[in-house]
């Protein structure tokens, strides 16, 4: 960031000098108040890229995690129906075993329909919560249980063969998708509570 911020610097310095020695004969304010005037101007531009630096390196929570990837529309729209998108904004840490598009759309036809509604609002979020694990639990060491308690109150059940992690039934495509305030295994199929 150093090098970045030097580099402007000897940017703005350059510009000032350019300004004054080419433009200063077409214009009626004076040398001082033109340096002045690109020196505002390079700082503000300065000032600008900084600040879309830091904003780009600002780790995303686990909710604005799973928007950016794309293949989470289905359950960022059910958290949102389950009003459960502050609560995983929060501090955490969680672990989310998060179904994609695709696993939502295996469930039979009308169930996600009827789920979204008001009226199934608690049930929705007991099915979500159901996918929620408090704490930072990653691949490493979820290959070492054999359950889990999910923050809806009930365990998922964790199956380790051939190199292969099942929960409740539904496959572990990809792991360790790290968040700000948890991490991400995204499954294949929508699990529910018994």
């Amino acid at each position: 960031m150093n090098e970045l911020t030097e580099e402007c610097r000897d940017t703005v310095f350059q510009s000032d000098q350019c300004f004054n020695q080419k433009c200063s004969k077409n214009s009626n304010e004076s040398p001082a108040m033109k340096s002045f005037s690109v020196r505002m101007l390079m700082l503000v531009l300065v000032l600008g890229v900084n600040s879309l630096v830091h904003a780009e390196d600002k780790p995303k929570d686990i909710v604005d995690t799973a928007v950016a990837a794309g293949s989470f529309k289905t359950l960022a729209a059910a958290l949102t129906a389950a009003d459960l998108v502050d609560t995983l904004k929060g501090k955490g840490p969680f672990t989310v075993f998060a179904p994609t598009d695709e696993a939502f759309a295996k469930l039979p036809k009308g169930t996600l329909e009827s789920l979204l509604k008001p009226e199934n609002k608690k049930k929705l979020a007991g099915i979500l919560t159901y996918h929620v694990v408090s704490g930072k639990v990653l691949a490493k060491d979820v290959v070492k249980l054999t359950e889990a308690k999910t923050v809806q109150g009930s365990s998922v059940k964790i199956v380790v063969k051939d190199g292969k992690v099942t929960v409740d039934g539904a496959n572990v495509t990809a792991t360790d998708i790290e968040a700000s305030n948890g991490v991400i295994h995204v499954i294949d199929t929508v699990i529910l509570p018994k």
